[in-house]
């Protein structure tokens, strides 16, 4: 499967729709979509060796401030998805914006499109802080493909 990424090098994650994601529209639910996509977040984080264990170590950690969603189609129970993000913007002091794409398998349609600012905090305090180096060095930016 030749898939078109909106940005190089993505990080993935596969979902399968499930009876519990569906909502009273008989489609999945809005915020299924949005837990999804903190988890390929998190996984992506983790992937680049930046998972909790280290956000605790420094004392620092991101915290969602802004999510856009385009839902671009309905999913159902039993829909294969595919699941990409990326880092698309980082700019080395507090904050990142890391971009989502959803695919649906079985006809490779994009079902949507996101975008979340992540902002740099003092995990104790819950303040706003500089990125540490770790931060600035692995959220890399992935550029347009």
């Amino acid at each position: 499967m030749d898939i078109k990424w909106d940005f190089q090098n993505p990080y993935l994650l596969e979902k399968r729709v499930t009876a519990d994601d569906i909502d009273i529209m008989g489609h999945t639910n809005n915020v299924v979509y949005l837990k999804w996509l903190e988890e390929v977040a998190w996984g992506h984080s983790k992937s680049l060796g930046l998972g909790w264990d280290v956000y605790e170590k420094l004392n620092r950690g991101l915290v969602a401030r802004r999510h856009e969603l385009d839902y671009l189609g309905a999913t159902f129970e039993g829909d294969q998805l595919i699941l990409a993000t990326w880092i698309i913007e980082n700019d080395g002091k507090i904050g990142v914006q890391r971009a989502y794409q959803v695919l649906r398998q079985s006809d490779q349609k994009v079902v949507l499109r996101g975008r979340t600012r992540w902002v740099c905090i003092d995990i104790k305090s819950g303040k706003p802080k500089r990125m540490p180096v770790e931060f600035i060095e692995g959220y890399k930016v992935s550029p347009p493909t």
